[in-house]
């Protein structure tokens, strides 16, 4: 697999869960992401240690990481050989659900055929795991709720952040187009899976919910992710935004 099909594959995914996005024309189509948030959690092959080898096969460097105590996540920022969107992969701590939750998410985890846990795409599949019941997502929603989401979800990609600078605009004028378009930002930098650097202006889109078939046959309607704008602070600086997207203070070393 290259780069190009990769990427090629998050997108397709994403866009397929999240209709709403791949209707706005407010930039035009082919307009490059800053950086794509991939989600995940810290066991078997899709523990971020085994994932971080086949991504730099596909060319992606470990630029930081970063610990956040408070959400159970690890997240490491990845840059591409060019000039492309970076990505953010979310890794969550199994360890820091209590006891029944975690045992139910392993027991899911486990449950992936061999097969299902090999290859560079393990991040552009989809779920590898039978589909949890009604009961046991709202269980492990309420425990923590990304352990939810990648119950129903897998290791995937759940949201896209746009930088509008390089979009050649500004935040307030994208924000009035989205709201025009249907889609409610929130200013809260807590709300799109990550907490954000002060340096940045940010706004998370959460996507309209869809509804999904649950293991024991009914229906039910979930958040699936969304969309983000980010705009530097400072607009004369040389970094990019994606490297300021997280706090200083959750920046740590990972031997």
């Amino acid at each position: 697999m290259q780069r190009e099909e990769f990427v090629q594959q998050l997108w397709l995914d994403y866009i397929h869960r999240h209709p709403d996005v791949g209707a706005l024309r407010l930039w035009p189509t082919d307009a490059p992401a800053e950086y794509l948030t991939l989600l995940t959690l810290n066991h078997g092959p899709f523990a971020a240690r085994e994932l971080t080898p086949s991504l730099g096969r596909l060319g992606y460097r470990p630029m930081q990481h970063y610990a956040m105590a408070d959400r159970g996540l690890l997240v490491s920022l990845l840059a591409p050989v060019d000039d492309g969107a970076w990505l953010v992969l979310a890794e969550l701590q199994l360890g820091t659900l209590s006891r029944a939750p975690r045992e139910c998410l392993t027991d899911l985890v486990e449950r992936t055929h061999p097969r299902d846990g090999r290859g560079q795409d393990l991040l552009c599949r989809g779920r590898p795991w039978p589909m949890p019941d009604w009961h046991t997502y709202r269980r492990l929603h309420d425990a923590h709720p990304l352990a939810g989401w990648l119950a129903a979800m897998g290791p995937s990609m759940h949201h896209a952040g746009y930088d509008c600078e390089r979009l050649d605009s500004d935040l307030a004028t994208l924000d009035t187009a989205m709201e025009q378009a249907g889609l409610y930002g929130s200013a809260d930098r807590h709300h799109g899976i990550l907490p954000i650097s002060p340096l940045l202006e940010y706004r998370f889109y959460p996507t309209s919910s869809r509804r999904l078939a649950f293991a024991d046959g009914d229906e039910h309607r979930i958040d699936l992710g969304g969309l983000a704008l980010v705009q530097k602070c400072l607009s004369n600086d040389h970094e990019r935004a994606v490297e300021l997207l997280l706090p200083h203070h959750t920046r740590c070393e990972i031997g």
